[in-house]
């Protein structure tokens, strides 16, 4: 008896595509809602251009448009190791309890368990652990309140490794979206910074509801896919937090039929995550490493506003997901053609 074939998901090799250095944008648009927007029809597969603020053209009222809400902390700081005058890189992952924390080092090898680290203005930690990862586990000896105090004034921005120049002050206001309140992320949900305020007002006064997800994002986001198979690469967990004011009016709009807009991949991942039905969501928190690339039905996103990623990453295939593989690569090559800005402070796209 035949039941028909089933789609086999795309090769990592078939998203590849060479982006030109000098399309890699290293600094924020001047204005928020001030950069390129790609329209992308999936249906039609046809592509129009337009200035990011024209977004609210795509939206009807009762739709809502979900904002990833998560806050970047400035996770990069430095110290010495005790009893030499060695400096050591340390990136903050994630806090796993009131004093524990995940950490990545430079040099690596020069920081072993037992290792004390000393920042400075009374902040110290001892290496305890080593991850799987190659990371390490830090135990600091100063309450949480006043390491976070210490982290804000010192730390520099996350910049993705693709940036290559320094962190610099301006980074932390512009490395972050308007609407940040939940801090957790060492990466920043960047299809969200394009959105200034006035905008956002623009958008409610349509009738939009605006509804929030928080998924901190962490380095994963940016950790190289080394198979070929897509089924055999494990994405990292990650924390997420659906409130139930936001489940509430997501399951609101979609009992009347209204579209629900998600702005950037966490957001997308969030919510397919928490999807109970195939038109309702539940709140919940917890952890995922949810993978989407082709095929996949999404059931919680009507419309995707993202940016332009890099070749070969799992955020490329989620956009491929949403649409025709091919004709996503086709609106790249157009974009690079058109000359658009790439990556975490480039421009943007939103697919229909």
């Amino acid at each position: 008896m035949f039941f028909g074939t089933v789609e086999k998901p795309p090769r990592l090799s078939e998203f590849d595509l060479e982006v030109p250095e000098e399309l890699v944008a290293d600094h924020p648009s001047k204005k928020r809602d001030g950069c390129k927007l790609m329209v992308l029809d999936t249906k039609e597969e046809t592509i129009a251009h337009k200035k990011f603020s024209d977004i609210v053209d795509y939206f009807k009222k009762g739709d809502v448009l979900v904002l990833n809400n998560t806050k970047v902390y400035p996770a990069r700081l430095y110290a010495t190791k005790d009893r030499s005058s060695s400096k050591v890189e340390v990136f903050l992952l994630r806090e796993l309890s009131s004093d524990l924390w995940e950490a990545m080092v430079k040099p690596a090898r020069k920081v072993r368990i037992g290792n004390k680290l000393i920042f400075g203005d009374g902040i110290e930690c001892d290496v305890i652990d080593n991850t799987i990862s190659g990371g390490r586990v830090l135990r600091f000896e100063s309450s949480s309140e006043d390491l976070h105090k210490f982290i804000d004034k010192n730390g520099l921005s996350p910049l993705p490794p693709y940036i290559k120049r320094d962190p610099v002050a301006a980074d932390k206001k512009n490395y972050q979206t308007v609407y940040a309140s939940e801090r957790g992320s060492v990466a920043a949900p960047t299809a969200g910074i394009h959105f200034s305020n006035g905008l956002l007002k623009k958008i409610e006064d349509k009738g939009v509801h605006i509804a929030y997800v928080t998924l901190h994002i962490g380095l994963g986001t940016f950790k190289p896919i080394m198979v070929e198979d897509l089924t055999r690469h494990q994405m990292d967990s990650e924390y997420f937090h659906v409130p139930p004011e936001t489940a509430t009016i997501i399951n609101e709009a979609r009992a009347k039929k209204k579209n629900i807009i998600t702005v950037g991949t966490s957001t997308v991942r969030t919510l397919e995550t928490v999807v109970v039905s195939g038109f309702q969501i539940t709140a919940k928190k917890g952890w995922t490493d949810k993978f989407i690339y082709p095929p996949y039905e999404f059931k919680m996103c009507d419309k995707l506003i993202t940016n332009f990623h890099q070749p070969k990453s799992t955020l490329m295939m989620m956009v491929s997901a949403f649409s025709n593989k091919d004709f996503v690569m086709r609106a790249y090559q157009e974009a690079i053609d058109k000359k658009y800005r790439f990556y975490s402070y480039g421009d943007a796209m939103i697919c229909i």
